[in-house]
């Protein structure tokens, strides 16, 4: 296990070259890997696993969406395709990937085939750092672990098929048979995870609540939306807007963050550039630091899980939603948005 120094403060991470394919696949030579959801996670780490050569079955609801996808993915109705309780009944690792609240309405019946010395495995620590909350507390018997790729199965796929990886947490809850380690790195490994860092199911859902929330979801949408509606608000056009605010970030700026960090992104932009960002930063921190901790106090106060919860219990929930993603793919942003990605290179 490799340690990373920052600052004095030291972190575990795990590489592929510590922890090779090879030694996960032998680790693992005799379980049997339930992938419980077809949703966001599972399509990319089933895939991943099983293509790595682990033995993997699918669990999903029949006659659904997903089971449908998943037969389109090339899984086998009856040979590694099966109903939620059956593949919860054959699996040794049972992969809970299940939406949180489907996590809530499908406990009774995991929990019930959560037979001593199985592995119960969660990409998300939410089920059970809200366990007040949520109802799932997992039997004493069972390994309880976690690897959180750190986006999304689309993106945790793609980078498998381009032969690279993305980056992952772990963590382990319970460790009942002493083989809770060695289980959740050689998971981690054969989903895809280019390398694997350290946490708790309670950091884990605690940042991962914060980041959706702040950064790389919610903020960032309010500030697109703000920047352009000042420059529309001041005569640009919204093709002009658009650029300024959204196709130069994530097609030419975040590329270079990526890849050498943000000094090295500003040192590579204009005078002008540098000057005022590095001068606009300060504001625009400031501004926003009260937010973020608000945020956080109502992620740690168990407040925006129950904010979760009772909005995924509505009849209308999937309605609504639809409702409010209609609204910001309707605005005239993420319109312009549509017309300037045609226009680009690679769609011409």
């Amino acid at each position: 296990m490799a340690k990373l120094n920052f600052g004095g403060v030291e972190e575990n991470v795990i590489t592929r070259e510590e922890f090779p394919l090879a030694k996960a696949k032998e680790t693992l030579k005799d379980e049997t890997i339930a992938v419980l959801g077809y949703g966001v996670q599972g399509p990319g780490q089933s895939l991943n696993l099983r293509d790595n050569g682990f033995k993997v079955i699918v669990g999903q609801r029949k006659g659904s969406k997903s089971w449908d996808k998943a037969v389109e993915d090339g899984w086998v109705p009856g040979e590694n395709l099966f109903e939620l309780e059956e593949a919860a009944e054959r699996g040794t690792m049972l992969q809970y990937l299940l939406s949180d609240a489907g996590q809530i309405a499908q406990w009774e019946m995991v929990k019930k085939h959560l037979t001593p010395g199985k592995a119960l495995y969660f990409s998300h620590g939410f089920g059970v750092t809200y366990a007040d909350q949520t109802g799932i507390v997992p039997p004493k018997d069972v390994d309880v672990i976690l690897v959180a790729p750190k986006g999304s199965g689309t993106s945790l796929r793609r980078l498998f098929v381009e032969g690279k990886g993305l980056n992952s947490s772990y963590a382990i809850f319970q460790d009942a048979t002493g083989r809770a380690f060695d289980r959740v790195v050689s998971l981690g490994i054969g989903v895809g995870s280019g390398y694997l860092f350290e946490t708790t199911f309670k950091n884990e859902v605690y940042s991962d609540l914060t980041g959706e929330r702040g950064i790389l979801m919610g903020a960032l949408a309010g500030l697109f939306e703000a920047q352009y509606n000042v420059l529309r608000k001041n005569g640009h056009s919204p093709s002009e807007a658009f650029n300024e605010t959204v196709e130069e970030l994530t097609q030419s700026l975040m590329p270079l963050v990526a890849e050498n960090g943000m000094d090295w992104m500003y040192a590579n932009t204009s005078t002008t550039a540098q000057r005022g960002a590095l001068d606009w930063r300060h504001k625009f921190r400031d501004a926003a630091t009260p937010v973020f901790e608000e945020l956080y106090n109502s992620v740690s106060t168990g407040n925006e899980a129950a904010i979760v919860i009772e909005s995924n219990r509505q009849g209308n929930y999937r309605e609504k939603l639809n409702e409010e993603l209609s609204e910001i793919k309707n605005s005239e942003l993420w319109q312009a948005g549509q017309q300037v990605r045609k226009l680009r290179p690679e769609n011409n």
